[in-house]
Protein backbone atom coordinates (compact mmCIF):
# COMPACT_ATOMS: atom_id res chain seq x y z
CA UNK A 1 0.00 0.00 0.00
CA UNK A 2 1.46 3.68 -0.87
CA UNK A 3 1.79 6.32 1.39
CA UNK A 4 -0.89 7.91 -0.43
CA UNK A 5 -3.71 5.02 0.13
CA UNK A 6 -2.56 5.06 3.77
CA UNK A 7 -3.61 8.89 4.04
CA UNK A 8 -6.35 8.33 2.01
CA UNK A 9 -7.54 5.31 4.48
CA UNK A 10 -6.40 7.15 7.40
CA UNK A 11 -8.58 10.14 6.55
CA UNK A 12 -11.81 8.23 5.69
CA UNK A 13 -11.15 5.92 9.42
CA UNK A 14 -10.92 9.69 10.55
CA UNK A 15 -14.00 10.79 9.35
CA UNK A 16 -15.85 8.10 10.53
CA UNK A 17 -14.68 8.53 13.82
CA UNK A 18 -15.86 12.07 13.77
CA UNK A 19 -19.61 11.51 12.34
CA UNK A 20 -19.85 9.03 14.84
CA UNK A 21 -18.29 12.17 17.74
CA UNK A 22 -20.95 14.32 16.30
CA UNK A 23 -23.77 11.85 16.77
CA UNK A 24 -22.58 11.13 19.89
CA UNK A 25 -22.46 15.00 20.75
CA UNK A 26 -26.03 15.74 19.12
CA UNK A 27 -27.85 12.75 21.37
CA UNK A 28 -25.66 14.17 24.59
CA UNK A 29 -26.73 17.66 24.10
CA UNK A 30 -30.37 16.51 23.70
CA UNK A 31 -30.12 14.18 26.84
CA UNK A 32 -28.80 17.46 28.61
CA UNK A 33 -31.14 19.71 27.94
CA UNK A 34 -33.94 17.28 29.07
CA UNK A 35 -32.21 16.63 31.92
CA UNK A 36 -32.34 20.55 32.74
CA UNK A 37 -35.68 20.41 32.00
CA UNK A 38 -36.23 17.59 34.53
CA UNK A 39 -33.76 19.45 37.17
CA UNK A 40 -35.78 22.57 37.05
CA UNK A 41 -38.92 20.88 37.67
CA UNK A 42 -37.55 18.67 40.22
CA UNK A 43 -36.02 22.04 41.38
CA UNK A 44 -39.36 23.71 41.88
CA UNK A 45 -41.50 20.53 43.12
CA UNK A 46 -39.02 20.47 45.85
CA UNK A 47 -39.41 24.12 46.77
CA UNK A 48 -42.96 23.66 46.90
CA UNK A 49 -42.54 20.11 49.30
CA UNK A 50 -39.84 22.41 51.35
CA UNK A 51 -43.02 25.11 51.99
CA UNK A 52 -45.36 22.80 52.73
CA UNK A 53 -43.35 20.53 55.27
CA UNK A 54 -42.17 24.34 56.93
CA UNK A 55 -45.99 24.58 57.60
CA UNK A 56 -46.66 20.98 58.96
CA UNK A 57 -43.87 21.94 61.48
CA UNK A 58 -45.27 24.88 62.34
CA UNK A 59 -48.38 23.37 63.57
CA UNK A 60 -47.51 19.65 64.48
CA UNK A 61 -49.36 19.83 67.88
CA UNK A 62 -52.55 19.78 64.87
CA UNK A 63 -51.17 17.74 62.40
CA UNK A 64 -52.30 14.29 62.29
CA UNK A 65 -49.30 11.46 62.84
CA UNK A 66 -49.42 10.12 59.37
CA UNK A 67 -49.62 13.68 57.53
CA UNK A 68 -46.24 14.57 59.22
CA UNK A 69 -45.12 11.47 58.46
CA UNK A 70 -46.04 11.59 54.92
CA UNK A 71 -44.76 15.04 54.67
CA UNK A 72 -41.14 14.30 56.06
CA UNK A 73 -41.21 11.17 53.56
CA UNK A 74 -42.13 13.40 50.72
CA UNK A 75 -39.56 16.13 51.63
CA UNK A 76 -36.52 13.57 51.43
CA UNK A 77 -38.03 11.64 48.29
CA UNK A 78 -37.75 15.11 46.81
CA UNK A 79 -34.37 16.22 47.88
CA UNK A 80 -33.18 12.54 46.42
CA UNK A 81 -34.47 13.03 43.62
CA UNK A 82 -32.68 16.53 42.95
CA UNK A 83 -29.76 15.07 44.21
CA UNK A 84 -29.55 12.26 41.79
CA UNK A 85 -30.62 14.53 38.72
CA UNK A 86 -28.01 16.77 39.31
CA UNK A 87 -25.57 13.80 39.64
CA UNK A 88 -26.30 12.74 36.25
CA UNK A 89 -26.55 16.34 34.73
CA UNK A 90 -22.94 16.63 35.72
CA UNK A 91 -21.98 13.35 34.07
CA UNK A 92 -23.66 14.34 30.85
CA UNK A 93 -21.73 17.45 30.97
CA UNK A 94 -18.44 15.99 31.81
CA UNK A 95 -19.07 13.30 28.60
CA UNK A 96 -19.76 16.28 26.46
CA UNK A 97 -16.51 18.17 27.34
CA UNK A 98 -14.74 15.58 26.76
CA UNK A 99 -16.48 14.50 23.67
CA UNK A 100 -15.89 17.71 22.20
CA UNK A 101 -12.10 17.90 23.35
CA UNK A 102 -11.75 14.24 21.18
CA UNK A 103 -13.85 16.35 18.19
CA UNK A 104 -11.04 18.96 18.38
CA UNK A 105 -8.15 16.27 18.39
CA UNK A 106 -9.29 14.72 15.38
CA UNK A 107 -10.09 17.41 13.53
CA UNK A 108 -6.54 18.72 14.00
CA UNK A 109 -5.39 15.41 13.03
CA UNK A 110 -7.28 14.95 9.90
CA UNK A 111 -5.93 18.10 9.05
CA UNK A 112 -2.56 17.73 9.55
CA UNK A 113 -2.57 14.10 7.98
CA UNK A 114 -1.86 15.30 4.44
CA UNK A 115 1.33 17.17 5.29
CA UNK A 116 2.20 14.71 7.77
CA UNK A 117 2.29 11.77 5.48
CA UNK A 118 4.97 13.05 3.81
CA UNK A 119 7.29 13.70 6.66
CA UNK A 120 6.57 10.53 7.44
CA UNK A 121 7.44 8.57 3.81
CA UNK A 122 11.05 10.93 4.01
CA UNK A 123 11.29 8.36 7.59
CA UNK A 124 10.66 11.41 9.96
CA UNK A 125 8.69 10.64 13.07
CA UNK A 126 6.04 9.40 13.45
CA UNK A 127 2.86 9.89 11.25
CA UNK A 128 -0.42 11.83 12.91
CA UNK A 129 -2.55 8.40 11.72
CA UNK A 130 -0.71 6.16 13.90
CA UNK A 131 -0.84 8.65 16.84
CA UNK A 132 -4.64 9.32 16.62
CA UNK A 133 -5.05 6.00 16.16
CA UNK A 134 -3.37 5.29 19.57
CA UNK A 135 -5.76 7.57 21.83
CA UNK A 136 -8.78 6.39 19.70
CA UNK A 137 -8.09 2.55 21.01
CA UNK A 138 -6.99 4.17 24.37
CA UNK A 139 -10.50 5.58 24.24
CA UNK A 140 -12.69 2.35 22.95
CA UNK A 141 -10.14 0.57 25.37
CA UNK A 142 -11.60 2.77 28.28
CA UNK A 143 -14.87 2.91 27.03
CA UNK A 144 -15.24 -0.57 26.77
CA UNK A 145 -13.73 -1.16 30.57
CA UNK A 146 -16.34 1.34 32.12
CA UNK A 147 -18.82 -0.15 30.14
CA UNK A 148 -18.41 -3.70 32.02
CA UNK A 149 -17.93 -2.08 35.17
CA UNK A 150 -21.66 0.18 34.27
CA UNK A 151 -23.18 -3.44 33.54
CA UNK A 152 -21.80 -5.24 36.12
CA UNK A 153 -22.42 -2.61 38.98
CA UNK A 154 -25.15 -0.30 38.72
CA UNK A 155 -26.62 -1.69 36.08
CA UNK A 156 -27.23 -4.98 37.59
CA UNK A 157 -28.07 -3.21 41.15
CA UNK A 158 -31.07 -1.47 39.37
CA UNK A 159 -32.52 -4.57 38.06
CA UNK A 160 -32.44 -5.93 41.67
CA UNK A 161 -34.34 -2.15 42.61
CA UNK A 162 -36.85 -3.49 40.45
CA UNK A 163 -36.90 -7.14 42.43
CA UNK A 164 -37.05 -5.26 45.40
CA UNK A 165 -39.46 -3.13 44.93
CA UNK A 166 -42.19 -5.38 43.66
CA UNK A 167 -41.39 -7.60 46.91
CA UNK A 168 -42.02 -4.78 49.01
CA UNK A 169 -45.33 -3.98 47.26
CA UNK A 170 -46.60 -7.39 47.10
CA UNK A 171 -45.74 -7.24 51.11
CA UNK A 172 -47.11 -3.76 51.93
CA UNK A 173 -51.00 -5.45 52.50
CA UNK A 174 -49.42 -9.10 54.34
CA UNK A 175 -47.00 -8.08 56.50
CA UNK A 176 -45.78 -4.24 56.92
CA UNK A 177 -43.23 -4.74 59.22
CA UNK A 178 -41.23 -7.02 56.30
CA UNK A 179 -42.22 -4.33 54.21
CA UNK A 180 -40.49 -2.02 55.81
CA UNK A 181 -37.23 -3.78 56.08
CA UNK A 182 -37.37 -4.13 52.55
CA UNK A 183 -37.35 -0.90 51.90
CA UNK A 184 -34.55 -0.34 54.07
CA UNK A 185 -32.72 -3.04 52.50
CA UNK A 186 -33.67 -0.86 48.95
CA UNK A 187 -32.51 2.27 50.40
CA UNK A 188 -29.40 1.57 51.51
CA UNK A 189 -28.44 -0.69 48.20
CA UNK A 190 -29.54 2.41 46.76
CA UNK A 191 -27.07 5.04 48.43
CA UNK A 192 -24.42 2.54 47.39
CA UNK A 193 -25.28 2.08 44.02
CA UNK A 194 -25.19 6.30 43.74
CA UNK A 195 -21.83 6.45 45.46
CA UNK A 196 -20.13 3.44 42.84
CA UNK A 197 -22.14 6.00 39.87
CA UNK A 198 -20.42 9.21 41.70
CA UNK A 199 -17.37 7.16 41.53
CA UNK A 200 -17.32 6.60 37.60
CA UNK A 201 -18.63 10.27 37.43
CA UNK A 202 -14.80 11.07 39.23
CA UNK A 203 -13.22 8.77 36.81
CA UNK A 204 -14.67 10.06 33.84
CA UNK A 205 -13.82 13.76 34.60
CA UNK A 206 -13.32 14.55 38.09
CA UNK A 207 -14.69 18.57 38.93
CA UNK A 208 -12.01 19.01 41.64
CA UNK A 209 -9.41 19.19 38.41
CA UNK A 210 -10.94 22.06 37.21
CA UNK A 211 -11.82 23.66 40.79
CA UNK A 212 -8.35 22.77 42.92
CA UNK A 213 -5.62 21.84 40.44
CA UNK A 214 -3.87 18.50 39.87
CA UNK A 215 -2.29 18.53 43.63
CA UNK A 216 -5.59 17.91 45.53
CA UNK A 217 -6.67 15.68 42.47
CA UNK A 218 -4.42 13.55 42.51
CA UNK A 219 -4.13 13.14 46.54
CA UNK A 220 -7.88 12.20 46.73
CA UNK A 221 -8.37 10.18 44.11
CA UNK A 222 -5.01 7.99 45.48
CA UNK A 223 -7.35 7.80 48.80
CA UNK A 224 -10.50 6.88 46.75
CA UNK A 225 -8.45 4.17 44.93
CA UNK A 226 -6.87 2.59 48.03
CA UNK A 227 -10.18 1.93 49.52
CA UNK A 228 -11.25 0.52 46.28
CA UNK A 229 -8.30 -1.11 45.17
CA UNK A 230 -7.53 -2.49 49.10
CA UNK A 231 -3.26 -0.79 48.31
CA UNK A 232 -1.23 0.76 50.54
CA UNK A 233 -0.68 3.97 48.41
CA UNK A 234 1.49 7.17 49.55
CA UNK A 235 1.61 10.49 47.88
CA UNK A 236 4.72 13.09 47.62
CA UNK A 237 4.57 15.94 46.68
CA UNK A 238 7.89 17.84 45.88
CA UNK A 239 8.53 21.68 44.26
CA UNK A 240 6.44 24.79 43.78
CA UNK A 241 2.70 23.57 44.26
CA UNK A 242 0.65 25.59 41.72
CA UNK A 243 -1.63 25.38 39.19
CA UNK A 244 -0.30 24.28 35.37
CA UNK A 245 -2.04 24.61 32.33
CA UNK A 246 -5.10 22.82 32.08
CA UNK A 247 -4.17 20.29 29.12
CA UNK A 248 -1.25 19.71 31.41
CA UNK A 249 -2.87 18.93 34.49
CA UNK A 250 -5.06 16.56 32.24
CA UNK A 251 -2.71 14.91 31.07
CA UNK A 252 -0.31 14.03 34.26
CA UNK A 253 -3.46 12.80 36.06
CA UNK A 254 -4.69 11.16 32.97
CA UNK A 255 -1.00 8.93 33.32
CA UNK A 256 -1.42 8.68 36.81
CA UNK A 257 -4.60 7.40 36.98
CA UNK A 258 -3.42 4.91 33.88
CA UNK A 259 -0.31 3.81 36.14
CA UNK A 260 -2.78 2.83 39.04
CA UNK A 261 -5.15 0.89 37.20
CA UNK A 262 -2.24 -1.08 35.94
CA UNK A 263 -1.05 -1.48 39.19
CA UNK A 264 -4.21 -2.83 40.14
CA UNK A 265 -5.13 -4.73 37.47
CA UNK A 266 -1.58 -6.77 36.44
CA UNK A 267 1.40 -6.23 39.34
CA UNK A 268 -0.32 -8.12 42.14
CA UNK A 269 1.26 -5.43 44.39
CA UNK A 270 0.60 -4.50 47.84
CA UNK A 271 2.44 -0.74 47.99
CA UNK A 272 2.56 1.79 45.39
CA UNK A 273 4.62 5.20 46.00
CA UNK A 274 3.76 8.03 43.28
CA UNK A 275 5.76 11.05 43.60
CA UNK A 276 5.17 14.47 41.71
CA UNK A 277 7.28 16.58 41.50
CA UNK A 278 6.81 20.52 40.85
CA UNK A 279 9.94 21.88 39.34
CA UNK A 280 10.13 25.64 37.80
CA UNK A 281 11.06 23.84 34.39
CA UNK A 282 9.57 20.64 34.34
CA UNK A 283 7.30 18.38 36.11
CA UNK A 284 8.23 14.62 37.09
CA UNK A 285 6.21 12.11 37.81
CA UNK A 286 7.25 8.86 39.09
CA UNK A 287 5.01 5.61 40.01
CA UNK A 288 6.73 2.91 42.32
CA UNK A 289 4.85 -0.25 43.02
CA UNK A 290 6.47 -3.86 44.82
CA UNK A 291 4.40 -5.81 42.24
CA UNK A 292 5.55 -8.38 39.88
CA UNK A 293 6.84 -6.75 37.63
CA UNK A 294 7.48 -6.87 33.62
CA UNK A 295 9.65 -7.13 30.91
CA UNK A 296 9.71 -3.29 29.16
CA UNK A 297 10.41 -4.89 25.73
CA UNK A 298 6.25 -6.02 26.27
CA UNK A 299 5.43 -2.41 26.09
CA UNK A 300 7.49 -1.78 22.52
CA UNK A 301 5.54 -4.86 21.42
CA UNK A 302 2.23 -3.11 21.64
CA UNK A 303 1.10 -5.15 24.89
CA UNK A 304 0.06 -2.41 26.82
CA UNK A 305 -1.59 1.10 24.72
CA UNK A 306 -1.77 3.24 28.04
CA UNK A 307 2.05 2.98 28.62
CA UNK A 308 2.58 3.95 24.75
CA UNK A 309 -0.10 6.94 25.05
CA UNK A 310 1.77 8.02 27.89
CA UNK A 311 5.19 7.90 26.18
CA UNK A 312 3.61 9.30 23.66
CA UNK A 313 1.91 12.43 25.28
CA UNK A 314 5.15 13.30 27.04
CA UNK A 315 7.28 13.15 24.18
CA UNK A 316 4.75 15.30 21.83
CA UNK A 317 5.06 17.82 24.62
CA UNK A 318 8.67 17.82 24.62
CA UNK A 319 9.14 15.31 27.73
CA UNK A 320 10.89 12.01 28.26
CA UNK A 321 9.23 8.41 29.80
CA UNK A 322 11.10 5.56 31.03
CA UNK A 323 10.37 2.17 32.51
CA UNK A 324 12.58 0.66 35.64
CA UNK A 325 11.20 -2.69 35.74
CA UNK A 326 12.65 -6.53 35.72
CA UNK A 327 10.39 -9.70 36.13
CA UNK A 328 9.67 -10.14 39.83
CA UNK A 329 11.24 -6.62 41.53
CA UNK A 330 8.38 -4.60 40.75
CA UNK A 331 8.03 -1.65 38.40
CA UNK A 332 8.83 2.34 38.03
CA UNK A 333 7.23 4.37 35.82
CA UNK A 334 9.11 7.85 35.26
CA UNK A 335 8.10 10.42 32.60
CA UNK A 336 8.70 14.24 32.64
CA UNK A 337 6.90 17.04 30.62
CA UNK A 338 8.10 20.89 30.71
CA UNK A 339 5.85 23.05 33.25
CA UNK A 340 4.42 25.72 31.06
CA UNK A 341 2.42 27.15 33.93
Amino acid sequence: MTMDDTSALGGLNLQTELEETQRALREITLMIEQSQGELSKLSQRNAAITTHLQQVQNQLDKMPPQEIRNAYDSALDAQQRLFVMRGQLEKLQSEKSHLERFKSTIEQARGSLTSGSASASGGGSKSPLASVEMLVNAQETERQRLSRQMHDGPAQALSNFILQTEIAMRLMDVDTGQARDELNNLKTSAMGTFQKVRNFIFELRPMMLDDLGLVPTVRRYADAFKEQAGLDISVMITGNERRLEPYLEVMIFRAIQELLGNTARHSQATLVKIMLDLGEDRVRVSVDDNGKGFDPESVQQGNSLGLKLIRERAEMLGGNFEIDSTLGTGARILFAVPARS
